[in-house]
């Protein structure tokens, strides 16, 4: 049984019956009002949706090899196992009664049986990459192998900055030019290569550390985006070399103390003056502000609030690299030829339990002097800022998925390892089945979650996948915390202690679900929505 492979047709049966239930739970929380009368259905209803898809990517990579479609089985069955603890008790709610699951029941109890989950403990299973892929993945290991774990958990326990060595480094292999187009002196060439090459690079540099591998070739890609969006020629021609070498290195300010995932809500002003504009107001969660040399900032140019995302602007702001402990910055608008206020931002670090390392800021401008000539856009720019900031954060659900998948992979590694030294009761923990059955749901979670990513990709290179990105992050970034919070359960004791980067894994992964779109936002106005849209009437 452990080595046999499965004939992918139950699974697939399974999944026509799991998706047959969540259509017509769509139907009921349509028939019910909607989304946001029906919070909980509406959540629950988004999460299902998300693990079948998931699932659904796994019947393709089961194809491939005896383990893999071992694996397919073993994720397809959980995803049916969770969904069906989603709808019992409350099946009325979803339209459902308790025999919905009837047709899958078989193939979830032979695929969920502990003796076969088990079988798959050390067995995570090949990515199936292109060869140019496998490069792309083989480089980013070796340099997060190399020059970021050995400064993973300095930084982590003393919340100390990103060295300077491993950000020139990065951008050495390329790292901060993964978006720019080669034609500005970049390496991204276009279509598939770029979304799947950037989650392969995301995935690797994770496994290094979220917080100074995954998440530092993020903001770049959001500004590239933008610019290349709705930005000038002659600001492309200027800024994305710059930032494809970190001559200019970025940061995104965006999100606001009362306006987080509703990005159209911002409140921060700009107001014309002579030569420009003069920036007021607060802005939150800007992470790598303080060696960020720009801001990529969205503000409010037209005071109507009924416009809502038709009155804003994006800004590329210029800002020395300061103190990471906090920074005052001042203009002198009488020695800089203006007439008008003296401008003044102030950076104040907000200390995080994890994600440490490039630190997130609370920013406050106050009449902050930002050219026309920083305008993205120009003249034209002005009210279309809300569009290129989604253009630029086009890619960052998915990329989010790829950095909980690269910290899923580190910690199962981690946790493998550790059950194969440690003796408990004169046995290595790993000869325990409760362990085995742990480390097996997390091979088959990490590469579910990796294949889905890819899948998403692929259709974000042909214009589509909006509504998968978004289901993607909802499935992945929860599955994070499932696996890191095992892992650490496995080290036992030693878990808990800092000496083991596992407890680094678990409160990093606890951000995921958080960033780049709240679990609870997105899936109650993305996904419940875009499903109820697609839904039969």
């Amino acid at each position: 049984m452990t080595d046999a492979p499965v004939d992918l047709t139950e699974a697939a049966a399974a999944i026509a019956v799991a998706d047959a239930a969540l259509a017509t739970a769509v139907q009921a929380l349509k028939a019910a009002g909607g989304a946001d009368a029906n919070q909980v259905v509406a959540y629950d209803v988004s999460h299902a949706a998300s693990a079948l898809a998931t699932a659904s990517s796994m019947l393709t990579y089961g194809t491939k090899g005896p383990l893999e479609s071992r694996l397919a089985a073993a994720f397809i069955a959980d995803a049916i196992a969770e969904m069906a603890a989603k709808f019992i008790g409350r099946e009325a709610l979803f339209g459902l009664t308790p025999s919905w699951i009837d047709g899958a029941s078989a193939f979830v109890t032979t695929y969920r049986d502990p003796a076969f989950v088990a079988s798959l403990a050390s067995s995570p299973g090949p990515r199936h990459l292109d060869a140019d892929f496998e490069l792309v993945g083989d480089t980013f290991h070796r340099f997060a192998a190399d020059q970021i774990r050995p400064h993973a958990e300095h930084v982590h326990r003393t919340n100390a900055d990103v060295p300077e060595d491993l950000i020139a480094g990065l951008a050495e292999i390329g790292g901060f030019g993964l978006s720019v187009p080669e034609e500005y002196e970049g390496f991204a060439t276009g279509g598939e290569s770029d979304y799947i090459g950037m989650c392969v690079a995301t995935e690797e540099l994770t496994w290094g550390s979220l917080a100074i591998g995954g998440a530092m070739i993020t903001r770049p890609e959001i500004i590239c985006r933008s610019l290349m969006f709705g930005g000038t020629e002659a600001q492309r021609q200027y800024w994305l070399p710059k930032l494809s070498t970190t001559e200019e290195m970025a940061a995104i300010a965006v999100t606001e103390p009362d306006f987080g995932s509703d990005v159209a809500g911002v409140v921060t002003a700009a107001t014309r003056t002579n030569g420009g504009w003069l920036i007021t107001g607060t802005k939150t969660w800007c992470t790598f502000a303080a060696r960020a040399t720009v801001l990529l900032l969205l503000a409010r140019t037209d005071p109507d609030r009924s416009k809502t995302h038709r009155g804003l602007t994006q800004f590329l702001v210029p800002k020395p690299i300061t103190d990471s402990e906090g920074f005052v910055l001042t203009q002198d608008a009488a020695a800089e030829g203006r007439s008008d206020a003296n401008g003044k931002l102030e950076g104040r670090p907000i200390d995080t339990i994890g994600y440490r390392g490039m630190h997130s800021y609370e920013l406050s401008f106050d009449n902050w002097f930002v050219p026309d000539a920083n305008v993205i856009g120009g003249e034209e720019g002005v009210g279309r800022g809300f569009y290129s900031q989604m253009a630029g954060f086009e890619n960052g659900r998915i990329q989010t998925a790829a950095r909980a998948v690269g910290l899923m992979q580190a910690a199962y590694e981690a946790a493998h390892a550790y059950a194969l030294d440690r003796k408990v009761f004169g046995s290595p923990i790993f000869d325990y089945e409760l362990t085995k059955v742990k480390l097996g749901r997390m091979t088959a979670i990490i590469q579910a979650c990796r294949q889905y990513s890819y899948e998403v990709a692929r259709l974000m290179a042909m214009g589509e996948g909006t509504l998968e990105a978004s289901m993607a992050k909802a499935y992945v970034c929860r599955a994070a915390e499932w696996v890191t919070r095992e892992a650490m359960q496995i080290h036992g004791g030693m878990g808990y202690a800092e000496e083991y980067a596992v407890s680094r894994y678990f409160v990093d992964a606890r951000v995921l679900s958080i960033f780049e779109g709240a679990d609870e936002t997105l899936c109650i106005k993305v996904i419940a929505r875009r499903l109820l849209e697609g839904s039969a009437a």
